[in-house]
């Protein structure tokens, strides 16, 4: 029987085991697939922990790619021997084969080798609807993004740069800095040894930002904050070092008359169209060289623990999948 990665409770790496699963055959709308490669992300993390709650037991993983080997009677966009890339809910992605809804799938474009397309799903789809949707970024605009040498990072920082944007990104050690600064941000700050804040209202003349986007949460929240301009965006997506506490709107939005949001690809993402639209946009990038994806590195499924410690440590400096086991 094929293999999986199932939680049974919430916890440490130490509660991700590898059990033989009995998969069946796919409903109607459905396709099943055998994953050649398995996305990496820091949400996955939230998912064992039960930051984000989920119900138990559970597999793990949101994003993967791989060859369609059965499909059901009702599937229409699809065909047996079809390589696709997939992102979104259901979990359990970290698996050896997998049945999937059909409408999550995309197929993968010719030339995007299927460990790329796996890493860059959740990471790629975030990034188009946090530069498109959420806030809308303009040639010649300054932004802020933290965790610049991260997955996402990666893939942001780039298309960013792309569309003419004037990128400062933060990092939380000096290793990192080369790798934000390849991802294309112009200034670059260690939020662990620099005050980011004093920072960025130097590089701005004391003008402050319209927008910042943070994916770390807790450490970098408050000077954040401080960072914006009257009437600006905080656009926060993610919890790196620990949740945001609940924010008093008088003492940290109010006063500067913010906006603050907190996107997620399942509203964002939503919608078949929605998907094709950013999936196909995302593999432009990649196939015309805006976006340069580098795999930082690649664990066995049965390694899935150490992944999610090298995760949590903050050792993965890019994107990074999981391979099927042979």
């Amino acid at each position: 029987m094929p293999k999986s990665i199932i939680i049974s409770r919430h916890g440490g790496p130490e509660v991700l085991e590898i059990k033989d699963v009995k998969i069946g055959s796919p409903g109607p709308n459905e396709i099943k697939v055998k994953n050649l490669a398995i996305g990496l992300n820091f949400i996955d993390t939230y998912h064992r922990s039960g930051l984000y709650k989920i119900k138990l037991p559970s597999g793990l993983g949101m994003e993967g790619a791989g060859i369609i080997i059965e499909i059901g009677s009702d599937v229409k966009l699809f065909n047996k021997g079809d390589k696709i890339a997939y992102s979104q809910m259901p979990l359990g992605s970290y698996s050896e084969e997998r049945i999937i809804p059909e409408k999550i799938a995309v197929k993968i474009p010719d030339g995007i080798d299927e460990k790329i397309a796996a890493s860059i799903m959740t990471k790629g789809l975030t990034s188009h609807y946090l530069l498109f949707k959420t806030y809308k970024v303009k040639a010649g605009e300054m932004i802020l993004f933290h965790a610049a040498a991260g997955g996402v990072g990666q893939i942001f920082c780039q298309w960013a740069k792309s569309i003419g944007c004037r990128v400062i990104g933060t990092v939380g050690s000096g290793d990192k800095i080369n790798s934000a600064k390849e991802n294309g941000c112009d200034y670059v700050i260690n939020y662990n040894e620099d005050d980011f804040y004093k920072r960025v209202m130097e590089i701005t003349n004391n003008k402050g930002l319209n927008v910042v986007y943070d994916g770390v949460g807790k450490s970098t929240f408050e000077k954040s904050i401080k960072c914006l301009k009257p009437m600006g965006m905080m656009i926060s997506f993610g919890n790196a070092s620990g949740p945001l506490e609940p924010i008093d709107v008088k003492k940290y939005i109010a006063h500067k008359s913010l906006f603050f949001t907190r996107p997620g690809l399942a509203d964002y993402g939503a919608g078949r169209a929605a998907l094709e639209e950013g999936s196909e946009l995302l593999f432009e990038q990649i196939k015309f060289g805006k976006i340069k994806v580098k795999i930082f590195k690649e664990y066995k499924l049965s390694d899935a623990k150490k992944a999610h410690e090298d995760l949590e440590g903050r050792k993965i400096l890019g994107p990074a999948v999981l391979l099927p086991n042979e």
